[in-house]
């Protein structure tokens, strides 16, 4: 008998066994939320099993509730990310609310989606934290030029959408980094005039806000540009880039 490899072959079972996946670092965690108090827009499943693939190509794992329960500091404790995609109204209760506050401030991301910015105005810290709430939004969809933008400037062609096309009440310029705006001269009832930014990012009270207006119709979930703007989101929400 070979004592040698009677010895050898535990040995390599076990070092196997380290580098199988049952032993390897689980992936960055999602929760994507979607409880409406208000208005329910019919998108909310295309927007989920979108964001489920873009996670998972950016190495992330997500899960899909619409249950507040799950916001609670261990819960939390347990993502990377927090995506409110179309929620509306008060969707939180106080306590619900302060594990929310707690999970950005001990380093988690946000990422919020169309009617994101439709929720929880008596809640300032979410106001900020979005980076601006709805004000109003012209009747329908129309289709309107979106310019991506950096540092202020145009970056790349325009491209265009049709969609449900926000105006906030404030702009959030100044507060954030503007990454794309809509030409209001393309379409009727918009109320923000030639500065009209409708996604951005901003570092905030020590994690990371990404936002887009866009997703009220489930075709834009079809579109490569929205799908690149999501993914970048995601990824700068994780802290995977400091590209958003």
């Amino acid at each position: 008998m070979n004592l040698s490899r009677v010895i050898a072959a535990p040995l390599l079972l076990a070092s196997l066994s380290l580098l199988s996946p049952a032993h390897a670092a689980p992936p960055d965690r999602v929760l994507i939320f979607t409880k409406t108090a208000g208005f329910r827009h019919d998108a909310i499943p295309t927007a989920v099993a979108t964001l489920k693939v873009l996670a998972a190509e950016a190495g992330l794992r997500a899960d899909h509730t619409e249950d507040a329960g799950a916001f609670t500091a261990g819960n939390l404790s347990r993502y990377r990310v927090v995506v409110f995609a179309s929620t509306t109204g008060d969707v939180l209760d106080a306590g619900q609310q302060a594990a929310m506050e707690g999970f950005v401030r001990a380093g988690g991301g946000f990422v919020g989606v169309h009617a994101a910015a439709d929720t929880e105005y008596a809640w300032p810290w979410y106001g900020r934290l979005v980076g601006a709430y709805f004000r109003s939004h012209p009747p329908g969809l129309q289709s309107a030029h979106v310019q991506a933008e950096h540092d202020g400037k145009p970056v790349g062609p325009r491209w265009r959408i049709t969609d449900e096309l926000y105006n906030y009440r404030d702009s959030p310029r100044g507060q954030v980094q503007v990454i794309a705006t809509v030409d209001e001269r393309d379409y009727e009832g918009g109320t923000m005039g030639g500065d009209h930014p409708i996604a951005w990012c901003h570092a905030f009270e020590g994690g990371r806000s990404w936002y887009t207006g866009l997703g009220h119709d489930a075709k834009v979930y079809e579109d490569p540009n929205v799908l690149a703007q999501l993914g970048r989101g995601l990824r700068y929400a994780a802290g995977r880039s400091d590209d958003c």
